[in-house]
């Protein structure tokens, strides 16, 4: 017995494949420097914690180059299957790049906007770290305890940084919210991961789905439920119907960089969950989830591109309510091929479809929040009225916001919004889901509209009738900080790249990604 033992104690010895866990890793270590730094720094010195967050952010971005090489794998088991907790295969690397420009960006943001709200600088920076690691952790897992780790260590710290804004009722309000929904939606989870564990006797997704495909005919109706309760989950991160309600309440009582950051990094962390635990453990159970996320697809653009249209260009409704409801119509469209995945359709293919959607979303969108950002140095309220005039005040914001809007819209000269709805589109079509590419359609029509209006209001006179929310505000030209400025820079640069070559993310739908 003690030979036994100690054979089983050598067996698990293994080494860590460093390499393989740098890009979370070095965000993890840069967070603890950011912690350890405001302990020591004065007052007048805290902006130093800037630039080591971005450095930080451009060490893990970089940290992805060596792994282009092949896949890595490591926290393995030593018998057995030999199935591995953390991977970095090409999907990993895809996803990790997008969760560390979208953080990157959000940095940028938030450089002017921890200065002049006053917002405590050692928590936000340790906080956006911490995030973006536990986000970047998450494509990499391939067991459901660390898919479930990595979600909320993604999704505590942001929880802070949405309260970040002491004194101010609404942001406190907006974090409470954001906090019961996400530990009610992780608690469900949870019992869904214990159920299939009890049907499964395993976390490890490959192995997972073996032993789903044996289940013993008396736990089938336990797997089942454990498969539905899983995605709840993931499904909240994304902003599901009928999960969505706190996204409006969050993003107008959050600091607007935190906002952005939740719009993308926060969906890429819902959507990646998804195709994981889908594709990946639960493909026997494509008759279940298939249906259940074409529903959800169909509900979620739907409710946000209607809510988002009644927010009308006028004094007292506020366009970060207006990018909110948007960015729930948005999910609904990055939820279309996952959905398709369980129709038969090829799931690289399908997760190919999302993943390129969704580079192109977090480009635009985190753009479309800098302006914001810009924005609203001037506007306290930050109605969309504010935006009038905006070409008049700041050419280079309003030209950046049209092509972002453009973009997200699906119109010239924003080439890659339209070949990636496309993309989103032809998923649909080739699943035999054409009642949920019809629902598509006429929800891109809807979104045109308010799109375009708010677009067309950019470039018309300060002096109309209509005025802006802070009278003669409207005729001073806006000023914009360099950090700023780079960001809105960044974010277009990357449009427009996408837009002259957009075979640079389509072609992760036309390959294997899983």
């Amino acid at each position: 017995m003690v030979l036994l033992a100690d054979s089983a104690a050598v067996s698990l010895v293994q080494s860590v494949d460093w390499l393989a866990v740098a890009p979370p890793l070095i965000a993890a270590v840069a967070a603890l420097a950011v912690l350890v730094a405001d302990l020591f720094l004065p007052a007048e010195r805290k902006h130093v914690l800037g630039g080591v967050t971005v450095g930080g952010l451009l060490l893990a971005g970089l940290a992805l180059i060596p792994l282009r090489a092949g896949t890595r794998s490591t926290f393995c088991l030593t018998g057995g299957s030999h199935t591995c907790s953390y991977e970095a295969d090409h999907f990993t690397l895809v996803l990790q790049f997008l969760v560390i420009g979208g953080a990157l960006l959000t940095a940028l943001l938030s450089a002017t906007t921890v200065r002049e709200q006053e917002l405590p600088a050692g928590e936000y920076w340790f906080l956006l770290l911490s995030s973006a690691a536990g986000a970047a952790l998450l494509p990499a897992s391939r067991d459901l305890a660390t898919l479930v780790v990595a979600l909320e260590v993604a999704s505590l710290p942001a929880f802070a940084l949405v309260g970040l804004r002491r004194g101010d009722r609404r942001s406190s309000e907006a974090a409470l919210k954001f906090f019961l929904s996400s530990v009610t939606a992780t608690a469900v989870t949870l019992l869904g991961v214990s159920f299939v564990y009890a049907a499964t006797g395993t976390l490890h997704l490959t192995d997972v789905a073996h032993s789903l495909a044996a289940v013993d005919p008396r736990l089938a109706t336990l797997a089942r439920t454990g498969v539905v309760l899983t995605l709840v989950g993931f499904a909240f991160k994304t902003a599901a119907v009928p999960f969505h309600f706190w996204v409006p309440d969050a993003y107008a009582g959050a600091p607007l960089p935190v906002a952005g950051y939740l719009s993308v990094v926060g969906k890429a962390v819902g959507f990646t969950g998804i195709a994981l635990v889908t594709v990946i453990a639960f493909p026997t159970y494509s008759d279940v989830w298939g249906p259940a996320l074409a529903v959800l697809a169909a509900l979620t653009m739907t409710a946000g591109n209607v809510a988002a249209l009644r927010q009308r260009p006028d004094r007292k409704l506020s366009a970060v309510r207006l990018l909110a409801w948007s960015s729930v119509g948005q999910a609904g469209y990055l939820l279309v091929p996952l959905a398709a995945a369980g129709y038969g359709s090829d799931p690289g293919h399908a997760v190919g479809a999302t993943v390129a959607y969704a580079l192109m979303y977090a480009a635009v969108n985190l753009g479309a929040f800098a302006v914001a950002v810009l924005v609203g140095r001037t506007a306290a309220h930050h109605r969309i009225a504010d935006y009038r005039g905006l070409y008049a005040r700041s050419p280079f914001a309003a030209l950046a916001l049209a092509f972002f809007l453009l973009c997200l819209a699906g119109l010239p000269p924003g080439v890659i919004g339209l070949f990636a709805k496309v993309t989103v589109f032809s998923a649909a079509v080739d699943a035999g889901l054409g009642w949920l590419a019809a629902v598509m359609a006429v929800n891109v029509v809807i979104a045109l509209y308010y799109y375009l209006q708010w677009t067309a209001f950019l470039f018309r006179p300060a002096g109309e009738p209509e005025g802006t929310a802070d009278g003669e505000a409207a005729a001073v030209k806006t000023r914009m900080p360099r950090s700023l400025g780079a960001a809105i820079g960044l974010a277009a640069a990357a449009g427009l790249v996408l837009s002259g070559a957009p075979q640079l993310v389509l072609r992760y739908a036309s390959g294997s990604l899983l």
